[in-house]
């Protein structure tokens, strides 16, 4: 008797992503540190560079999160990874509120270290356990499920000024990480992988066009001896470090730009919101126009857009700030999606985690240039014109990147047995 692939028939592919874009909204908190950061700042009584690291340190650890999260969830029960992770990340967010002046680096350990590596297990183990699920619809699962981090930025913006005003900065944090504990424990009982080999009922995988890109299952050992990786990882840094410089600045912004104090705060709201709208329109646009041509229009928009910012006025520096997050959106978009169809999806969670190498480089280097550059001459022309070179730069790099064309061959080395 053979042995069936499909998933039993009371489960619906559709609660997965459901838990996981509930859990996604938790996630979108660490987009939202232009709230944090000026109040950070004063409590601590730190400069630019001390406050944007603890952003940076978050997104960079990330990078380790997601690979480490990656492996385990590729081998075992995504469930498990979920969980853990979701627990390492709410109690680093709760002991930031131990913070002092005198150490003001425990926040890069607790916020930064603890949280980034949290959501890195979370992130990447939620992205592909859902394409799994819709190897149909992969660009516009992904999308869905990497907006969602981006509408938790609307989501939490308001709450988290309120509590800033009403408890203190470093209590929000405790508050917030109580509430992605809960949420992310609770939520991942309904996560889980689809049977091996399994297929939506009436769909069968489209045959390749003859010379056209044939998917193979890569291992990870395998993927790093393929430059496509190198010029992925590579182009991943540039291309986002635009955005990587404006989110954490975005009240601030806001400010310098003249606006009132409540305008100045929306400016966090529409990074937020243009950043999952990036997520969601590019990554569906992207199962029609190509990966490769989507992240090359996206570099040109970034690299443009991000050149204005700086001398903005009034509402214009919210038009523009809204294009960048955008952009950077569609990136976090499209690269997942990217990496599943040049490396298959056995080891889709570790191959993901291993590109997103290029994503934590870049948010450490730039939002410490961006945080230098504020410190010393009080505005950040000079690092907007970097991250714009940057993003033309991932242009240029993007154009000559073509799919793998065959596996290296190679003796299979396991890294877990």
């Amino acid at each position: 008797m053979s042995e069936t692939v499909a998933p039993p028939p009371v489960f619906n592919r559709w609660i997965p992503v459901i838990a996981g874009i509930a859990i996604q909204l938790c996630l979108g908190t660490a987009y939202i540190w232009g709230v944090f950061h000026a109040s950070v700042m004063k409590a601590l009584n730190c400069d630019n560079v001390t406050a944007t690291l603890t952003f940076a340190i978050l997104l960079g650890v990330l990078t380790l999160g997601s690979t480490f999260g990656g492996m385990i969830q590729d081998r075992s029960r995504p469930r498990l990874v979920i969980i853990f992770g979701g627990i390492i990340m709410g109690l680093g967010f709760i002991l930031t509120s131990f913070t002092t002046q005198s150490a003001p680096w425990h926040m890069w350990i607790t916020y930064g270290v603890m949280g980034g590596f949290g959501m890195g297990m979370v992130y990447t183990s939620i992205i592909a356990t859902c394409q799994k699920w819709f190897p149909d619809k992969r660009g516009f699962i992904t999308g869905i499920i990497v907006s969602a981090l981006g509408f938790g930025g609307v989501i939490f913006t308001p709450i988290a000024s309120l509590l800033v005003d009403r408890v203190g900065v470093l209590q929000t944090f405790t508050w917030i990480g109580m509430i992605f504990i809960v949420v992310s424990v609770g939520c991942a009982m309904f996560i889980d992988a689809p049977p091996v080999g399994y297929t939506p009922a009436g769909w069968t995988p489209p045959v390749p066009k003859e010379g056209a890109h044939q998917t193979q299952d890569f291992s990870p050992l395998e993927v790093l001896l393929t430059p496509q990786f190198y010029l992925v990882v590579v182009t991943f840094m540039l291309a986002t470090a635009a955005g990587m410089m404006v989110i954490p600045y975005g009240k601030i912004l806001g400010t310098d730009a003249g606006l009132l104090p409540i305008f100045a705060t929306s400016a966090v709201m529409i990074i937020s919101i243009f950043n999952a709208l990036g997520r969601l329109f590019w990554g569906w646009l992207s199962d029609h126009t190509g990966r490769r041509s989507t992240l090359i229009f996206l570099a040109l928009l970034a690299g443009t857009s991000i050149l204005f910012v700086a001398g903005a006025k009034g509402p214009t520096l919210l038009v523009l700030i809204g294009l960048v997050a955008f952009s950077y959106g569609g990136f976090l978009g499209t690269y997942p999606v990217l990496t599943a169809e040049y490396w298959g999806m056995k080891n889709m969670g570790m191959n993901y985690g291993m590109v997103l190498l290029g994503f934590g480089i870049g948010a450490v280097a730039s939002s410490y240039i961006v945080g230098f550059v504020k410190d010393r001459t009080g505005g950040v022309t000079i690092a907007f014109l970097i991250a714009s070179g940057a993003a033309i730069a991932a242009f240029f790099l993007l154009l000559l990147l073509k799919p793998p064309t065959k596996k290296v061959n190679m003796v299979e080395v396991k890294i877990i047995e």
